[in-house]
């Protein structure tokens, strides 16, 4: 389930949001450029000449290393196709941020426009294959004479569906978990990526509000891949929703090996044996679990694999239980794993 913009505006209205999201997911040579130590919250308050106000879109400005003022904006597109003319929707919008800061007395008598960076972030499912660029839209050839009066506006893409899970693993950030989160379409991988975040958020107090935008995230997530409701429509703590996400997967291996037991007792009907039900229950079990733990940790050694297909429905709910809170493979098998392998 996609995530509000509403939801995005408060995940990106915290400066680590915006300066993760420049340094991983833009050119290295403009995060070189800017101190981020001094980014700064913009209240924008403007219309386009069609009424239509930008609500969801964030904008900060930062200096550069050499003083000068930068505006990052960031325009949150949840709209379910591409916007071809958005090169004029940026250009627009552009217009009426530099319109404010002249008509605020921003400007040092003869001083000059600050730069703008505009990021377009596209959660859309269809591919964006719209321009970037006022130019691509403008009937002329390069080579015309009038070409050198046309507007030149382009906008940075982001395009969060064609993201790839393995790169983004690559970025230690919460930005790059965002997006893991936002493009997961297994309830099993769920859990590590929530455990994940917990830990970036241990290990880096503060950030209550926050913290509080990952737990909605994260409750959307569970939403629409497990397909039932949040258990509240009020904000939760990202480990309070940790402890929830824990249930709601659970009740979904129930729903499948309550499949595999069916699936067994079709079996052991069509063959006279009593034991199809149990059979079931424990493949149905064994499957979820070494599916569970490939995704999180790779390839099942033949001896954790000999251990899960021969353990009892009560190990496996506590081989499960375990690996919900891992961060290593030994953590769900200390008899045969060391703790840390």
């Amino acid at each position: 389930m996609q995530a509000s913009d509403s939801l995005y505006h408060r995940l990106f209205s915290d400066p680590v949001m915006i300066e993760q999201l420049v340094r991983g997911f833009l050119p290295a040579g403009i995060a070189a450029l800017l101190d981020f130590t001094r980014l700064e919250r913009v209240n924008a308050k403007f219309h386009a000449a069609w009424g239509d106000r930008r609500e969801g879109d964030v904008i900060w400005r930062v200096p550069t290393l050499a003083g000068e003022m930068v505006h990052i904006y960031l325009l949150l597109e949840f709209q379910a196709t591409p916007e071809r003319f958005m090169p004029v929707r940026v250009q627009v919008y552009s217009g009426l941020l530099w319109q404010q800061i002249i008509d605020g007395r921003a400007l040092a008598p003869g001083g000059r426009l600050p730069p703008l960076l505009p990021i377009v972030l596209y959660a859309g499912e269809a591919r964006w294959n719209s321009p970037a660029a006022t130019t691509d839209l403008v009937a002329l050839p390069e080579d015309s004479p009038l070409w050198p009066w046309q507007p030149q506006v382009r906008y940075h893409l982001i395009d969060e569906k064609r993201l790839h899970a393995e790169d983004l693993a690559r970025h230690d950030s919460l930005v790059a978990l965002l997006f893991r989160i936002e493009i997961c379409d297994r309830p099993d991988d769920l859990p590590g990526l929530v455990a994940q975040a917990v830990a970036w958020f241990k290990s880096h107090p503060g950030h209550a509000t926050l913290r509080l935008a990952f737990g909605d995230l994260v409750a959307h997530s569970v939403a629409g891949l497990v397909g039932t409701p949040p258990a509240t429509t009020v904000s939760m703590d990202i480990e309070e929703v940790q402890d929830m996400l824990a249930e709601r997967i659970k009740k979904w291996e129930q729903e499948l090996i309550a499949k595999g037991v069916a699936e067994g007792e079709a079996r052991g009907e069509a063959k006279g044996e009593a034991r199809g039900e149990v059979r079931g229950e424990a493949k149905g079990r064994a499957a979820m679990l070494k599916r569970q733990f490939t995704r999180r940790f790779g390839a099942l050694t033949a001896d954790v694999e000999r251990l899960i297909d021969t353990a009892t429905p009560d190990q496996h709910d506590a081989y499960m239980d375990r690996l919900m809170d891992a961060q290593a493979p030994g953590d769900v098998f200390p008899d045969l794993l060391r703790p840390g392998e």
